[in-house]
């Protein structure tokens, strides 16, 4: 019985015992408000400054100076970049999914986007970190903005002519059903 009296004894102490204080939930919400705020600017700096100087750099090693391989890979990240994501957020609109499911599969889908993304900020960019990643790109990846654009542009057409491909065969296959049903009613009959 000596655990039943400890119990009694620690229920005695916690029973006179002052209460916890509790946090102001203003002080949480400032600090939370405090903290998205950082974390915005932050990435806005990392986004503007660092990203555009990496990507040209990354293109750079990728092309090496060749303006062949420059297109070559400016076509591959402008067509693959833009279909991707178009295909992946295509999910988010077509399934039955919680919003948190959907926003999840939208920054999937930016990430995706993201070569085109940072390319798109290069070229048409005005900060420094836009212009140093011009610079690099204009030596080390000739070609490679030029041809990104036209790929995106390619992707684009892709991606549309597919979704009325995709949407004429669904639309087929409601005809096709309506039809099956009808043809089993006159059939019953």
């Amino acid at each position: 019985m000596p655990s039943t009296e400890f119990a009694v004894i620690i229920g005695r102490v916690t029973a006179n015992a002052p209460a916890a204080v509790q946090p102001n939930p203003w002080k949480k919400r400032g600090l939370i408000a405090l903290g998205a705020v950082i974390v915005l600017v932050g990435g806005f700096f990392f986004a503007t400054q660092f990203l555009p100087r990496w990507w040209g750099h990354r293109a750079g090693d990728l092309v090496d100076g060749s303006l062949g391989w420059g297109v070559w890979w400016g076509l591959f990240f402008g067509v693959l970049s833009t279909v991707l994501p178009w295909l992946v957020a295509r999910l988010a609109f077509h399934r039955p999914w919680t919003w948190k499911q959907r926003l999840c599969v939208i920054i999937a889908a930016v990430v995706l986007a993201a070569p085109n993304l940072m390319t798109g900020g290069i070229a048409w960019g005005g900060g420094s970190g836009a212009h140093a990643g011009e610079r690099t790109m204009d030596v080390d990846a000739p070609g490679f903005r030029g041809a990104t654009l036209i790929g995106v542009v390619i992707g684009l057409v892709f991606a549309i002519v597919l979704e009325l491909v995709m949407q004429r065969r669904r639309r087929q296959r409601k005809e096709l059903t309506r039809y099956q049903v009808e043809e089993k009613i006159r059939r019953a009959q």
